[in-house]
C-alpha cells in the first residue's frame, strides 16, 4: 500500500499476457494455415487444444517463480541481517511470516489474475467452459501458494540462500516424481483401494492442472474415480490448502527458534569478545599482545591458504553452509529414482527403444535430472555472489589486491567443486545407457560435451546476474528464470512444431516472431546493463540457434544439434565471461560507478 511501484511491476503482467497472446496467434497459424475456419467445430477444437497447451504452461511458470521469488526474498532478509531487526520489532510471528510470503507472491498473483480475462476470451472460441478456466486458475493459485510456502519455510530454516533454493527445487522434484511413480503403479498398491491415478491427481500439481483442463463432461461423468468422495481436482485444492496451513503454521511457530541461527549467534559472540578485548585498557606486555592477536585470529585450527584465496575459501571452508550434505542426499535420491526408472525401461518388457519425434521413452528420466542439475548449478553460482554482497563481504574483497580474474575463476572453481555430483552423476547414467547398447559412442560424446557446455553456461550466467543486479532477489529471479524460460520455451516450441507437421515451412514467419522476441528478452535481462557488442550478438544468435537445434533434433540430426549448441552457447558464455573479468570493477561498483 505504501511502497512505490516501479515500471517493472506493471510491465511483467503485460509481458506475460502478451506472450500468451503471441502463443495463441502462433498456434492459430499452425492449426488453420492462414485459412478461415468454416465451422464452429473447428473453432471449438482449436480452443480446447490451445487451452490444453497454455493451462499447464501457466501453472508451471507460476509455481516455479513463486518458489524462487519467495525463497530468495526470505534468504535476502537473512543475508542482510534485516530479519533480526524484524524479530526485534513488534511484529508478531504470523505478521512476519505471512506478510513476507504474500509480499513476495504479489507479482505472481497479479500475473495469474491478468491471465484470467485472456482465458475467458478463449471460451468465446468454444471447446472450453468457464468452469474449466475456474478450475485451472484455482489449481494454479493453490500450487503457487504451496510452492511459495515451502520456499518460505525452508528459507527461514536454512542459513544460506543456496540451501533454501536447492532444497525447495529438490523437494518439488521429489514430490512430483513420487506421485508419478504412484500413478504408474511402480510404488505398489494405493491405500484404502483408492484409484492410483486419482490419488496422484489429488497430490500432484502437474496432474491436477491436466485434469482441471479437461472437459466438464469428463470431470462430471458418473462413475469417475474420486478421492474421499471428492473429485480429484477438488481434492488437490483441499490438499494444497492443508499443506499451506501446515507449512506456514510450522514457520510461524519456529521462526524465532530458527532465527537467529546458531552460526549467527556464535559469530556475534566472537565479535563482542573481540570488541571487549580492544576496549579494555591494555599494558604493553606480551600478554596484551597475545590477547589482541587472539581477538583477530579465526577460531579453529590454522590452515594454509592457497595462492587464490577465493578458490580456497569456496572449497576448503563452509562457504555454502555446514549442512549442505542434506542437499547432496536429496539429490542422490533423485538420481537413484532416475536410475531405477532407466533400468526398468531399458531392461524391462517394454520392447525395443525407438526414436520418434519426441524424447525416447527409455531416456525420459534423464531429461528432468539434467534440467534439475543445470538449475541447481545456476542457483549455486548466482547465490555465491549475492550472498557475498548481502553480507558485505564483497566490499572487503574489492579493497584487496585480488584481481578480477582471481575472483571470477575462484568463484567458478568453487561452484563446480561443490556441484561435482550434479555434473558427474547424470553423465554416469548416460554412460550406463551407452553400455547397454542403446546409444552409440558418438551420441554419448555429443551428449557429454554438450551437457558440460550447458553447465558452464549456467554457472557463468549465475555469476553474470549476481554482478549486474544489485538486488539479490532480482538477481536470483532473473538468473534462474532465464534457465527456466529456456527449458519451457523449448518444450512449447517442440509441441508446436510437432503440431505443424508437414506444414512447418509455411509457418516459418510465425516462428520467426518468437525468435526475435526471445532475442530481445534475452538482451533486456542480460545485455542492456553492459555496453558489450559481443553480448548483443550472442543474445541475438542464441534464440535462432536454439530454434535450429530443435528442428535438427526432431529430424534426428544429432550432429547438428551438438555443434550448434556448443557454438551458440559457448559464444554466449564467452560474451558474459569476458566482460565479467574485463569490466569487473565497473560491474561491482569498485571504481565508484555502478551498472543499473
Amino acid at each position: 500500500m505504501t511502497a512505490p511501484r516501479g515500471a517493472r511491476f506493471y510491465a511483467i503482467p503485460a509481458v506475460a499476457v502478451g506472450t500468451l497472446l503471441c502463443l495463441l496467434w502462433t498456434y492459430w497459424q499452425i492449426v488453420t494455415g492462414n485459412q478461415p475456419t468454416s465451422t464452429a467445430g473447428m473453432s471449438a477444437r482449436f480452443g480446447s487444444e490451445v487451452f490444453a497447451l497454455l493451462a499447464p504452461l501457466e501453472m508451471a511458470v507460476a509455481t516455479l517463480m513463486a518458489a524462487v521469488l519467495t525463497s530468495a526474498a526470505v534468504a535476502q532478509e537473512k543475508d542482510r541481517k534485516t530479519l533480526i531487526l524484524l524479530l526485534l520489532s513488534r511484529l508478531t510471528n504470523s505478521e512476519l511470516v505471512l506478510g513476507r510470503l504474500l509480499a513476495s507472491l504479489l507479482v505472481v498473483l497479479v500475473v495469474v489474475a491478468a491471465a484470467v480475462p485472456f482465458f475467458f476470451l478463449l471460451v468465446l472460441l468454444g471447446g472450453i467452459s468457464y468452469g474449466q478456466v475456474a478450475r485451472v486458475t484455482a489449481v494454479t493459485v493453490m500450487s503457487a501458494l504451496a510452492a511459495a510456502s515451502l520456499g518460505s519455510t525452508l528459507a527461514l530454516w536454512r542459513d544460506k540462500t543456496f540451501q533454501a533454493l536447492a532444497m525447495t527445487f529438490l523437494a518439488l522434484v521429489l514430490w512430483l516424481l513420487a506421485w508419478e511413480g504412484v500413478a504408474s503403479g511402480a510404488l505398489g498398491e494405493t491405500p484404502f483401494g483408492v484409484d492410483a491415478e486419482a490419488l496422484a491427481t489429488a497430490m500432484s500439481p502437474w496432474r491436477a492442472v491436466l485434469a482441471a483442463a479437461e472437459s466438464d463432461l469428463f470431470v462430471q461423468m458418473p462413475g469417475s474415480p474420486t478421492v474421499m468422495d471428492l473429485p480429484p481436482v477438488t481434492a488437490f485444492i483441499a490438499v494444497s490448502a492443508v499443506a499451506v496451513l501446515l507449512l506456514n503454521g510450522l514457520a510461524i511457530g519456529l521462526v524465532r527458534v530458527w532465527n537467529p541461527s546458531r552460526e549467527t549467534r556464535t559469530q556475534e559472540r566472537e565479535e563482542e569478545e573481540a570488541r571487549a578485548i580492544w576496549s579494555e585498557p591494555q599494558e604493553g606486555d606480551a600478554a596484551s599482545a597475545a590477547a589482541r592477536a587472539e581477538a583477530h585470529r579465526a577460531p579453529g585450527k590454522l590452515r594454509e591458504v592457497w595462492d587464490n584465496p577465493i578458490l580456497w575459501r569456496e572449497i576448503r571452508t563452509g562457504a555454502y553452509g555446514k549442512k549442505i550434505l542434506i542437499i547432496r542426499i536429496a539429490y542422490l535420491v533423485v538420481v537413484a529414482l532416475s536410475a531405477m526408472a532407466i533400468h526398468s525401461l531399458l531392461t524391462g518388457d517394454s520392447g525395443p527403444v525407438e526414436l520418434g519425434l519426441t524424447i525416447p521413452p527409455a531416456v525420459k528420466p534423464l531429461a528432468p535430472l539434467m534440467a534439475l542439475s543445470v538449475v541447481l548449478v545456476n542457483a549455486l553460482a548466482v547465490t555465491s555472489l549475492t550472498s557475498e554482497r548481502d553480507s558485505r563481504a564483497l566490499d572487503l574483497l574489492l579493497v584487496t589486491d585480488l584481481t578480477p580474474k582471481e575472483i571470477i575463476f575462484g568463484k567458478l572453481g568453487g561452484v563446480f567443486y561443490n556441484s561435482k555430483e550434479m555434473l558427474l552423476l547424470p553423465l554416469v547414467l548416460c554412460g550406463y545407457v551407452w553400455w547397454l547398447g542403446y546409444s552409440s559412442f558418438e551420441s554419448l560424446l555429443f551428449l557429454v560435451i554438450g551437457y558440460l557446455v550447458m553447465q558452464l553456461f549456467a554457472a557463468v550466467l549465475g555469476l553474470h546476474c549476481g554482478m549486474t543486479y544489485l538486488n539479490s532477489r532480482q538477481a536470483a529471479g532473473v538468473s534462474i528464470g532465464t534457465i527456466l524460460y529456456l527449458f519451457v520455451g523449448i518444450l512449447v516450441c517442440m509441441r508446436m512444431m510437432v503440431a505443424a507437421g508437414d506444414n512447418f515451412l509455411a509457418q516459418w514467419p510465425t516462428f520467426a516472431v518468437f525468435i526475435l522476441g526471445g532475442g530481445l528478452a534475452l538482451y533486456v535481462v542480460l545485455g542492456w546493463r553492459l555496453d558489450s557488442n559481443a553480448l548483443k550478438w550472442a543474445c541475438g544468435v542464441a534464440p535462432a540457434a536454439t530454434f535450429f537445434v530443435i528442428t535438427s533434433f526432431l529430424e534426428h540430426s544429432y550432429g547438428s544439434v551438438f555443434f550448434v549448441t556448443v557454438l551458440a552457447y559457448g559464444f554466449l558464455t564467452a560474451a558474459m565471461l569476458v566482460p565479467a573479468v574485463a569490466e569487473f570493477d565497473v560491474a561491482t561498483g569498485r571504481t565508484g560507478e555502478r551498472v543499473g
